[in-house]
C-alpha cells in the first residue's frame, strides 16, 4: 500500500481557508487523475478541486460543512506504487501563484485545473438554478449546509401537531416605478390594492389618483386568516463561508482605513439622454445597457485628472501606490452576499465595452462562476444602490483601494437650471475614501470633476 495525503491548496490571492460544500467521493472508491474529487467554497468562488493521483480514497479528512486552513490534510490516497503513482508524481500539488506575479500560471489555466470536466459544470449549474428556483426571488440570507435540519423561517405559523412548513413564496410585488411607488406612500395608498392600467399591468400615478377619488377598481380582498399562536422560536444562521470571510473584510476595512463620505447631486438628464441614443446604435442591439457604463467611463476619466483616488496604501512600506491602470471593481449583490468582481484595465474600454462586461462579470459572480482573477486586483470600486430604489448610502472601502463611488437613484425632480425651475433627472453620488491617502479638498475637486463629466458626457470624447 501507498498512501499518500492530499492537502488544501492555495485557491487565490489572500484566502487562507475553504468550506468542504460537497465531496463527489467517498471513502474506497476508486479515482483518475484530475477526477473532480470535492467541491470547495471560499470568500471568492465554488471551485472543484481535481485529484492529484490515482488510486483508491482512503480517507476523507472533513467532513461536509467543515472549514479547513490552507495546507491541512484533505484526502489520503491509495496509489498502489504502481505506473499511476508515477505519472501523477508530475501533477501539481497546489494552485498556481498569486495572479500576477511574474512567474504565475494564466488564470485560463488555473481556471481549468480548478474547475475540472464540463459535465461537473453542468451539475454546478443545476443545482444552483434548483437552489433559485425558476423565477423565484433571490434569498440573500446564508443557507444551511446540506444535510443540515432546516430551521423554520422567522414568523412562519405552524400547523398544530406538525413541522413547522415551508415557508410560501411571497406575492407579487405590485408592478410600479419608484417614483410612482413615493407617490403612492405619501398618499397612503397601498399598491397592492390596485390594479395597474400602464403597459404590462404596470400601476401608474393616474392609478393611484384614481384610487384616492374613489375610481380605481380595488383588486380582490385577501381572505381573512384566523389569528394563531405567535411563533417565538428563534432562527440561527451559522456564519461561514462567504458571509465569514465578508464580515471579515468589512471589519478590517473599517478599523483600519480613516474613512471619510462626501455627497454631490448630480443633474443626470443628458446622461440618460446619451443612455438612450447609444441604445439606438446597431453596436448595442441585445447590449443591456445602463447608466451605469456611462458612470463607470466617466469614473476612469476622472481618475486620470485625480490619480491618487485610484491608489492603495502600502503599510509595511510606508507608502501610497498610484495605481496607472484602472481595474474597475463592481459591487455585486449575489444570493451568498456582497462580490466585489473587477472589470481589468477599464480606463481602456468605451461605454458599450463596459456594459458588456459589466454584465458578464454580475452574471459570474452570482452565479458563484467569477474566477479568483476576477475577484482580486481592483484599484477603484462602485456600488450602484440607486438599483433598490436608494438615493445614496456611505459605502465601505473595498481594502486596500483607496475610493468607492456609490451612485443612486436617478429620478425626475425640480431644478434650477439657468435662474428657472425645471424638473431634471438628478441622481445623488458619495465618495468614500481613505484620509490617510487623499484630503477632503482633493476628494471634493474629484466629485465635482465626475460631476461635470456625468452633465456633460460629451467631455468623455476627450478622455
Amino acid at each position: 500500500m501507498a498512501e499518500r495525503e492530499f492537502k488544501l491548496p492555495d485557491l487565490g490571492e489572500g484566502l487562507t481557508d475553504g468550506e468542504v460544500v460537497r465531496w463527489l467521493v467517498a471513502e474506497g472508491d476508486a479515482i483518475s487523475l484530475n477526477q473532480p474529487i470535492v467541491e470547495i467554497e471560499t470568500a471568492k468562488a465554488v471551485v472543484e478541486i481535481p485529484a492529484p493521483y490515482a488510486g483508491t480514497v482512503v480517507k476523507l479528512h472533513a467532513g461536509e460543512g467543515e472549514s479547513l486552513e490552507v495546507g491541512a490534510p484533505l484526502i489520503s490516497v491509495d496509489t498502489g506504487g504502481g505506473a499511476a503513482a508515477t505519472a501523477s508524481a508530475s501533477a501539481p500539488a497546489t494552485a498556481p501563484a498569486q495572479a500576477g506575479a511574474a512567474t504565475a500560471q494564466p488564470e485560463q489555466e488555473l481556471q481549468a485545473t480548478l474547475v475540472g470536466p464540463g459535465e461537473r459544470q453542468q451539475v454546478r449549474r443545476r443545482r444552483i438554478g434548483h437552489a433559485r428556483g425558476p423565477g423565484s426571488a433571490v434569498d440573500n440570507r446564508p443557507h444551511a449546509p446540506s444535510g443540515s435540519a432546516t430551521l423554520p423561517h422567522r414568523g412562519a405559523e405552524p400547523r398544530a401537531g406538525s413541522l413547522p412548513a415551508a415557508p410560501a413564496r411571497p406575492a407579487q410585488r405590485p408592478k410600479a416605478t419608484p417614483p410612482v411607488r413615493r407617490y403612492a406612500k405619501d398618499r397612503g395608498v397601498d399598491l397592492t390594492a390596485l390594479v395597474g392600467t400602464g403597459k404590462d399591468g404596470r400601476i401608474t400615478r393616474e392609478d393611484v389618483d384614481g384610487a384616492l377619488d374613489g375610481a380605481q377598481p380595488a383588486a380582490a380582498a385577501p381572505a381573512a386568516v384566523a389569528r394563531q399562536p405567535r411563533d417565538r422560536s428563534e432562527e440561527r444562521i451559522p456564519v461561514r463561508g462567504t458571509r465569514r470571510q465578508i464580515a471579515a473584510a468589512m471589519t478590517a476595512s473599517a478599523f483600519s482605513i480613516p474613512h471619510v463620505t462626501e455627497f454631490l447631486t448630480v443633474d443626470a438628464t443628458r446622461l440618460m439622454e446619451l443612455r438612450d441614443r447609444l441604445r439606438a446604435l446597431p453596436a448595442a442591439d441585445g447590449l443591456k445597457l445602463t447608466p451605469l457604463a456611462v458612470v463607470a467611463r466617466a469614473l476612469c476619466a476622472a481618475v486620470r485628472s485625480y490619480p491618487l483616488m485610484n491608489s492603495s496604501w502600502d503599510e509595511a512600506a510606508g507608502e501610497i501606490v498610484v495605481k496607472g491602470w484602472v481595474n474597475l471593481g463592481i459591487a455585486t449583490d449575489t444570493p451568498t452576499g456582497l462580490l466585489v468582481p473587477n472589470i481589468k484595465d477599464a480606463d481602456t474600454l468605451g461605454i458599450l465595452d463596459l456594459s458588456r462586461e459589466l454584465t458578464r462579470l454580475t452574471a459570474l459572480a452570482r452565479e458563484r462562476k467569477a474566477a479568483p482573477a476576477d475577484l482580486t486586483g481592483g484599484t477603484i470600486t462602485i456600488t450602484n444602490v440607486g438599483g433598490f430604489g436608494v438615493e445614496t448610502g456611505t459605502p465601505i472601502i473595498n481594502k486596500p483601494e483607496c475610493a468607492i463611488l456609490a451612485t443612486g437613484l436617478i429620478a425626475p425632480r425640480p431644478w434650477v437650471v439657468d435662474g428657472q425651475l425645471a424638473v431634471r433627472q438628478l441622481m445623488t453620488t458619495a465618495v468614500s475614501f481613505d484620509h490617510r491617502i487623499v484630503d477632503g479638498a482633493y476628494a471634493a475637486q474629484f466629485l465635482a470633476h465626475l460631476r461635470d463629466l456625468l452633465e456633460d458626457p460629451a467631455l468623455l470624447s476627450a478622455f
